[in-house]
């Protein structure tokens, strides 16, 4: 790491911890040569996720749209934005994991709604209703016994 003060390239850590967010590694360090110290940040790398959508089109994964359909979803309800935001790090972290750089909004729509389905039903419904375009009473009926029978 090159010194901000003097220009040498060689520095030692002194000090290293994880940010309150825990994205990435705050390093504090000492210059070799002029023995200054200055921090660094550290962060993970992430590669670009492309979303198919159902109609085949591909665009940029957007951590935002993600978080503003599970807000109309819970809209009314007493879910809070920070558990929303969690769900929306704890999805994006998984498909980062997943290692593929094309997933399908199938599948996307699937992680949500196994998120939603532990943090509030009538959110995880109302999303399920929309994800999974219910065309009738029937196929919502269908999703409501589903949900009771796995209580």
């Amino acid at each position: 790491m090159k010194c901000p003060f003097c220009g040498y390239l060689d520095s030692k850590v002194v000090d290293s911890r994880p940010t309150e967010d825990g994205a990435s590694i705050r390093r504090r360090r000492e210059c070799l040569s002029c023995h200054k110290r200055f921090t660094t940040f550290e962060v993970m790398e992430t590669l670009p996720i492309i979303v198919i959508k159902k109609d085949g089109s591909r665009q940029s994964f957007d951590r935002n749209k993600l978080l503003n359909s599970m807000l109309r979803a819970c809209e009314k309800r007493t879910v809070s934005i920070e558990t929303l935001s969690k769900i929306a790090d704890e999805i994006e972290q998984t498909l980062q994991n997943e290692m593929n750089r094309e997933i399908s909004s199938n599948r996307i729509g699937e992680l949500v709604m196994d998120k939603l389905k532990d943090v509030d039903e009538v959110s995880y419904v109302r999303f399920a209703s929309v994800y999974r375009q219910f065309k009738d009473i029937s196929t919502f009926m269908t999703e409501l016994n589903k949900l009771l029978q796995e209580k």
